[in-house]
């Protein structure tokens, strides 16, 4: 027997006629065409297997649906199931920032389409997660996109970030400016450790001015540079990130001579369906934020 025929009698047994049937196929099909195959079905069996008006389907017809009935209704779950395993569960790496105010938006974005997906989510910057996914622990990482891609990798950039100093908010300084004229910048410099390309930037961006201006304190976190410039450690360089705001008793100092860093996402292979869902959420999500600048 011709499986297509099958499935096309499936869908007229399940749904009670052919033109219900061509209502509800999962790709577009014209009556003429299903009651075509099926008289072709019905030819090389030698019986009739539903009768049209009213639908009734034969005692043979009944056999034929009830033998494949089972196949072709379990589709969508092997599908799933085939999908499933490491499709269905993803292990992120990203920073305390974006897993605290934009994964769980991003998370319920995808279960639209993976209703029983999990989640690994595991809190780095971009060495650490270029790491992860060169060693295959993590399967996306949505960090700074660094200028040189390591073999087998892609990305997709996402946002510019201007970089930008915090200090307290009754600090001497009101713009960057008023350190750039300084004849030695006194103040600690708070930042990310120095591989970090938001460092590298920053710092490429002091040499150009012919500054010298290197970090007293290496955090862990963009939450941390926070902590320590509200505590009075000194200034800290940070991300102008859009839909952010600082800690209370915090303001920032732009950098607009300063190169911005880029935001992406970043995987290792061949995208999975899951990962191709959350690109487009992430997608999705940057848009909105662009929006909102």
């Amino acid at each position: 027997m011709n499986i297509h025929h099958l499935e096309l009698f499936y869908y007229v047994a399940k749904h009670g006629g052919i033109s219900e049937a061509a209502r509800n196929m999962p790709y577009g099909i014209q009556q003429p065409a299903i009651s075509g195959q099926i008289i072709q079905l019905e030819q090389f069996l030698g019986l009739t297997l539903f009768h049209r008006r009213p639908f009734e389907l034969t005692p043979s017809g009944h056999e034929l649906f009830q033998f494949i009935e089972p196949f072709f209704s379990n589709l969508d779950t092997m599908t799933r199931k085939l999908q499933g395993g490491t499709a269905h569960h993803i292990r992120i790496g990203a920073s305390e920032i974006v897993l605290r105010d934009h994964m769980p938006e991003l998370g319920q974005r995808v279960r639209k389409k993976f209703p029983q997906l999990t989640f690994t989510l595991r809190e780095g910057y971009q060495p650490q997660i270029e790491a992860w996914l060169d060693k295959q622990e993590i399967d996306l990482g949505l960090t700074l996109l660094g200028e040189r891609m390591q073999a087998g990798f892609s990305s997709l950039p996402l946002l510019r970030l201007p970089l930008m100093l915090i200090v307290p908010r009754k600090s001497q300084f009101k713009s960057a400016e008023d350190l750039w004229k300084l004849d030695r910048i006194e103040e600690s410099l708070i930042t990310l450790p120095a591989y970090e390309s938001m460092c590298r930037n920053f710092q490429a961006g002091l040499s150009r001015k012919g500054l010298d201006w290197f970090p007293s304190i290496e955090v862990s976190s963009l939450k941390l540079i926070e902590t320590y410039v509200a505590s009075g450690y000194g200034i800290g360089l940070f991300l102008d990130i859009p839909k952010t705001t600082l800690g209370p008793g915090l303001r920032s100092l732009p950098l607009p001579d300063f190169e911005p860093v880029t935001f992406g996402a970043l995987w290792r292979g061949k995208a999975t369906p899951v990962i191709d869902a959350l690109l487009e959420a992430v997608q999705g999500r940057a848009k909105e934020m662009k929006a909102g600048s």
